[in-house]
């Protein structure tokens, strides 16, 4: 099942390796420039490991309950350097220090509240000798303003990159989002690529752009995507029970 899994595995990603680097000639843009993130929620540690294999070196989780037993189970199937955990999903902030147990980056923060716990949380980690640097966040933007999908409002974006660029626990690296659904993908991007032209003039480390999925990473890269998450289509089906 391994030697099966691995070529399916290897087929839907040189297939999507192929689909990125077709939308980055089309925008006029080198494949370098786009990375692959693997979304591997619900999926097992031994498609991580696979997918490592095959020189990913990068994925994204939501549950951290499900991603901090995965990261464990990791350490004793991937040779070499451990695999970048990115929290994709909502984090609550009596669950920063768990988060910091695996997430190399969290991708999610949307307040002001989160930020700042968050940055607590790293500083105890640090002082107690589990992290020896800051942690790696992105902003996630609501692009309608919608707070039922978490993210902060466009215009509140600016304010919380200040706040995070002024932490020593944190380290801003850029935006991320999730298109509206009732959204032409390609609005909702270049609305997210503005604003981050915007916070690039103030915060030059802000480079990523955490945008695009299986069904509008062409849109996203047309308009400036640095990293696109894709779970389904290079996965298949969800694999694992809720834990």
């Amino acid at each position: 099942m391994t030697d099966e899994r691995r070529a399916e595995l290897a087929a839907a990603l040189a297939e999507l390796q192929e689909r990125i680097a077709a939308a980055c000639a089309a925008a006029g843009r080198r494949p370098d420039e786009v990375r692959l993130l693997p979304i591997t929620k619900t999926f097992p540690a031994t498609d991580v490991a696979l997918l490592a294999e095959l020189g990913m070196t990068e994925f994204g989780e939501n549950r951290d309950q499900e991603a901090r037993a995965k990261s464990e189970e990791l350490r004793g199937l991937v040779q070499g350097p451990p695999p970048r955990l990115h929290m994709i999903g909502n984090v609550q902030r009596n669950k920063a220090r768990s988060v910091l147990r695996w997430a190399s980056v969290v991708q999610t923060v949307d307040s002001p509240r989160l930020a700042d716990a968050l940055a607590k949380a790293v500083a105890a980690a640090r002082d107690a000798g589990e992290r020896d640097g800051p942690l790696e966040v992105l902003l996630q933007a609501s692009i309608d303003g919608d707070p039922a999908r978490g993210g902060s409002p466009l215009p509140e974006l600016a304010d919380l990159a200040d706040r995070v660029a002024r932490s020593e626990q944190l380290s801003l690296r850029g935006v991320m989002t999730v298109a509206p659904r009732d959204w032409e993908p390609a609005r909702a991007f270049a609305a997210l690529a503005e604003t981050a032209g915007k916070l690039l003039l103030d915060h030059p480390n802000a480079v990523e752009i955490s945008a695009g999925m299986s069904q509008d990473l062409e849109a996203a890269i047309a308009h400036g995507s640095t990293l696109v998450r894709v779970g389904t289509s290079l996965l298949g089906g969800r694999r694992l029970a809720s834990l």
